[in-house]
């Protein structure tokens, strides 16, 4: 799909690989970006824009749907964000992969993609489940998203590697779409 979705501070976008500079840009030296991202620390554009491949490479199978993450007011691809792990025939996906330049921290921003992610999922493409998973260490995401409204479902134990080579314990989350109502109006708030 191409789906574009706006807001009030934000457009989500097809992810391309012309938004690697910009990415690199915000983040790309910034050590608590990728602090808890399954990646290891970009060392120039070209390693961003490996790293946005292999989310646009996603697109192809099914299985990953990438967005850039734009700020209207300077047109730039402040972070990026992703439908994971999309099941049409069970109509589930997760919302995930999503990092933003720590510049727009604790803004308007993710609250209005979350916002933007959640009202497609739910009231367009008919989601009856949105799942997320953090790192059981980063508790600033863990915090956002039961912040959202959503529902702690449990831990993956030893779900995924780090770059260091540590195992991660990935929390588990998720809205369903009965208690859609209720977030967008957490989300609503908010925005």
């Amino acid at each position: 799909m191409n789906t574009t979705l706006t807001g009030k501070v934000i457009r989500l976008e097809p992810l391309h690989e012309s938004h690697a500079s910009s990415l690199f840009n915000y983040m790309g030296n910034d050590p608590e970006v990728w602090r808890w991202l399954l990646h290891p620390i970009p060392a120039d554009v070209m390693e961003m824009r490996d790293i946005v491949s292999s989310y646009v490479a996603g697109r192809a199978t099914g299985w990953r749907e990438p967005f850039a993450v734009i700020d209207l007011a300077s047109g730039d691809a402040i972070g990026t964000t992703s439908y994971m792990d999309i099941d049409l025939a069970n109509r589930n996906l997760e919302i995930g992969s999503t990092f933003y330049s720590s510049k727009f921290w604790r803004s308007a921003v993710n609250t209005e993609a979350k916002l933007l992610l959640l009202t497609e999922a739910f009231e367009v493409r008919e989601m009856i489940r949105v799942s997320l998973k953090t790192d059981h260490l980063n508790t600033r995401s863990q915090a956002a998203i039961l912040r959202i409204g959503a529902t702690h479902e449990g831990t993956l134990r030893h779900h995924r590697i780090r770059p260091d080579g540590t195992l991660r314990d990935s929390v588990c989350y998720s809205i369903l779409a009965h208690e859609w109502p209720e977030a967008k109006a957490k989300l609503q708030s908010r925005n």
